[in-house]
């Protein structure tokens, strides 16, 4: 086997996409050429993680694996009891889009109308019973080879809060989920906290800090661009959330950039110079795939949808190993500045 690289894995949520992630994660634990030094995530990246990590607790990578094949496929088990569904004309065309479809249309209009109380006075919460079923805090926390930083937003101050993996708990990934307009307000120790991914979709700044790895690897869900203009509601919709949730990470590309080229210029010396430290950044996507889906099939649990994103999820990984794999350790797979400065 080749020499096994450390990296920092960035997980970006995106409700079902994570599905996608799910994929990735699978792919390259199977290849075994890479070591996670830490995770970060947001809502279902932060999913993603927390199920990754108990699972390798319990029995390495093939519990890794074991445990989110064993959550997505409960999830999707869930699907005939989602108003999200596709038509019988979606599954005889072989579209996932269903931007355009009645049940969208109708959750739409509920959203704008009635806050989740009003939805949903009685706090169901199909997604709480997921994880409560799933998720062992025991295991996350004894998985000491592996950091973990999931982000959730302060509601009172809107600066975001790192979990880190010893104060992992259902509430504290919920609240990494928690989308304003669909759950109710997720309050931890008296403090209440909205989805991650208005201040980082998914964080990088905690590997700068607290992680030797120079490498960080982000599973992207969100396309960076989209051709022509939106026109229907739905996709002013996609794209508004898209450069919402993008913002975040746009900054804190912007701010590497900066640091780095002041690094290459050498214009900081000194002791503050030495403590930082080049950060290489690649990225694991399939844009072309995903992006026409639109963003209601983020809601869409339908098992094979989540079959097909895992398999996307998976061709992605392998592609990135073969091509990339070499760069790891030595150099930034993309360019920063072109990707999301210029």
């Amino acid at each position: 086997m080749s020499e096994r690289k450390r990296i920092n894995l960035a997980l970006q949520g995106g409700g079902s996409h994570g599905a996608f992630t799910w994929g990735v994660l699978d792919a390259l634990v199977e290849d075994g050429r890479l070591e996670i030094e830490a995770l970060s995530g947001t809502s279902a990246g932060a999913m993603n993680a927390v199920i990754f990590m108990q699972g390798w607790a319990k029995n390495g990578p093939d519990g890794a694996r074991a445990e989110l094949r064993a959550f997505w496929t409960e999830l999707g088990a869930m699907a005939f009891t989602s108003p999200i569904q596709r038509t019988p004309v979606d599954k005889l065309r072989g579209s996932w889009n269903i931007d355009e479809s009645l049940a969208a249309l109708w959750a739409d209009v509920a959203q704008r109308t009635l806050t989740p109380w009003m939805r949903n006075p009685l706090g169901l919460d199909p997604l709480r019973d997921l994880l409560r079923r799933h998720f062992d805090q025991n295991a996350v926390r004894e998985c000491h080879g592996i950091k973990a930083f999931i982000a959730a937003t302060n509601v009172q101050t809107g600066k975001a809060r790192i979990f880190k993996r010893e104060e992992l708990t259902v509430e504290a990934v919920l609240a990494s989920a928690c989308l304003p307009n669909i759950h109710e307000t997720v309050v931890i120790d008296g403090v209440p906290y909205w989805d991650g991914g208005f201040r980082g979709n998914p964080p990088i700044w905690p590997f700068i800090y607290a992680s030797d790895s120079r490498d960080v690897v982000i599973v992207e869900l969100d396309p960076s661009f989209r051709p022509g203009v939106p026109k229907s509601n739905a996709e002013i919709a996609d794209r508004l959330n898209e450069i919402t949730f993008g913002g975040a990470l746009i900054a804190e590309m912007r701010a590497i950039a900066f640091v780095q080229d002041m690094i290459e210029k050498g214009a900081i010396t000194g002791e503050f110079g030495a403590r930082l430290k080049e950060i290489m950044i690649h990225s694991i996507n399939d844009e072309a795939s995903i992006a026409p889906m639109g963003s209601v099939s983020k809601f869409l649990i339908e098992p094979a949808f989540l079959e097909h994103l895992f398999q996307l999820g998976r061709v992605a990984a392998t592609k990135w190993l073969a091509s990339t794999f070499d760069d790891v350790g030595v150099k930034s797979s993309i360019d920063v500045r072109a990707r999301f400065l210029a």
